[in-house]
Order: C-alpha cells, then sequence, then structure tokens
C-alpha cells in the first residue's frame, strides 16, 4: 500500500513516452510564479487515507500538503513556485508517501527565480578573433562553465561545462555577437529561433526576454552533460557573403542529417 517506484528527473522524454505510474512532475523546469503539477498513481488505494506530498531545497522543507487519491489509484496536485520559500535557484526534491510509514519516493525539478531569469550574474569572457573579445553574461545551477569558445562553422558558440547534477543555464547573447534572424543575410528580418545540441543531441530552450541589444535563453542539461552548442544565423567573426553562404549550407545539410536520426530529449 505504498507510491511505486522512484521517478527520476529527465528531460521530459520519460514523460512524453512512458506512463506516469509513480510520483512525477509535469516538466523538469520551472520559473518563479509557476504551477508545479505533481502526479502519480498508488498501489493500492487506502479509504479515508490521503497522499503525503513534501518539497524540499538542499534539507529546508518549502512546501507540506495532503493530496486525495481516487479510487483508480491516480492522484493530481499542484502548487504556485512562489513566495518565500521559492527564492533560490536549483533542484528542488518532492518526496511523496502513501499508506505504510517509512515509504518514501521521490522526484525533483529544476526552478529558476525571476531575477535569476532577467540578470544573469556572472561573465564569461569570450574570444572573437580580429575583434577582440566580448562578454556572455550568465547564471548556472548544477555545474560550471569552463569554457565559451566562437565556431564560425556553425555560425554559433560551443559552451563546455561540468554538470555535477541535473541543472540548468541561463545566458545574455547580445546581438552584436550572435543571432538567429529570418532574413537571407542571417542579420535582418524577424526573429528566427536558435538551434541547441547537447552532446550532439537536440534539446528546447525557454527564451525569458527580448531586448533590442540581447536575447535571454535558459537551457536545462543532466549531470554529465559536457558540449552545448548553439547554433545561429550570425556569429563573429564575420565573413563576406561567399563564405555565408558555404556555412548555410553546410549547416543545412547536416541540420537535416542530424533531424533523421537525432530524437528530443524534451517533451
Amino acid at each position: 500500500m505504498f507510491l511505486v517506484a522512484f521517478a527520476p528527473l529527465g528531460y521530459g522524454f520519460a514523460f512524453a513516452q512512458t506512463e506516469c505510474k509513480q510520483v512525477c512532475v509535469a516538466k523538469p523546469f520551472y520559473s518563479e510564479g509557476e504551477a508545479v503539477i505533481i502526479s502519480g498513481k498508488v498501489d493500492a488505494f487506502l479509504p479515508n487515507t490521503p497522499l503525503l506530498v513534501q518539497v524540499f531545497r538542499d534539507t529546508n522543507r518549502v512546501h507540506i500538503a495532503q493530496v486525495d487519491v481516487a479510487q483508480d489509484g491516480t492522484y493530481s496536485y499542484s502548487l504556485i513556485a512562489d513566495g518565500p520559500y521559492f527564492k533560490q535557484d536549483g533542484k528542488y526534491v518532492i518526496q511523496a508517501s502513501y499508506g505504510v510509514t517509512g515509504n518514501v519516493f521521490e522526484t525533483s525539478f529544476n526552478f529558476q527565480t525571476t531575477a535569476t531569469g532577467q540578470n544573469p550574474s556572472q561573465i564569461f569572457e569570450v574570444r572573437a578573433g580580429d575583434q577582440g573579445t566580448f562578454d556572455v553574461p550568465y547564471t548556472i545551477n548544477g555545474g560550471t562553465v569552463k569554457n565559451i569558445i566562437v565556431d564560425p562553422a556553425i555560425l554559433g558558440l560551443i559552451i563546455t561545462i561540468q554538470a555535477d547534477d541535473d541543472g540548468s543555464i541561463t545566458l545574455d547573447l547580445g546581438r552584436e555577437w550572435i543571432d538567429a534572424k529570418t532574413g537571407p543575410n542571417g542579420r535582418t528580418g524577424d526573429d528566427d529561433k536558435y538551434i541547441i545540441y547537447i552532446d550532439g543531441l537536440e534539446v528546447p530552450y525557454q527564451e525569458s526576454s527580448v531586448r533590442p541589444e540581447s536575447r535571454l535563453i535558459t537551457i536545462q542539461f543532466q549531470e554529465g552533460d559536457s558540449d552545448i552548442e548553439i547554433i545561429g544565423t550570425y556569429v563573429v567573426p564575420e565573413f563576406g557573403p561567399i563564405a555565408i553562404l558555404i556555412l548555410v549550407i553546410a549547416v543545412s545539410s547536416v541540420l537535416i542529417l542530424s533531424k533523421k536520426s537525432t530524437f528530443l530529449r524534451f517533451s
């Protein structure tokens, strides 16, 4: 009479591909003010027995609730990630127990405050060839940034990280240095989406702020991840028209082949 086995945090691929039979969250990453949706199914329904849900940041409990369980064993609960107890970025652990005392099962999610999402607190100086260097403001949870380089061959940046845990990185990308546009020259037109790869697998990202001078994006990663590629339509150092055309054709060919053999790690 207890909640079934542990459900690890992932990029969301597990949620999309398998039915949640345990304790799950709807997605692996939440921003301040969002509703965290928790659901699952118990082994056996016990009349008049609520499910106990607790949320922890490190060893500090930030939320507790009793949740009704339906007769078919399913349950669903949501909480707003806001208030005095949701002021730190990072991993939040959900513990759920039902029935027999001592049977506690976990899942987790990564959380980011509004302040972090709008104002990255660290700076990495990136070399840009003859154009000197430029700064990339960033904040990372769950790891450290080891290096950021310009890769003209992909019209983008490669960020090398040491991911000690599941986490996220927020980057303030100056449009002067890298951008993604719909125009034929890669620098004009409407904003287009970046293409993001982590260790060769395409992943989505969240864009929390679009400014005239920069774009603010957040990318989730898993423990052990290393290389994050951010591919746009323009990156310094600047190339001539013929070189740009060759690069665009080359990148397009790689992306077409990649999409045939790569699956998304997020839902």
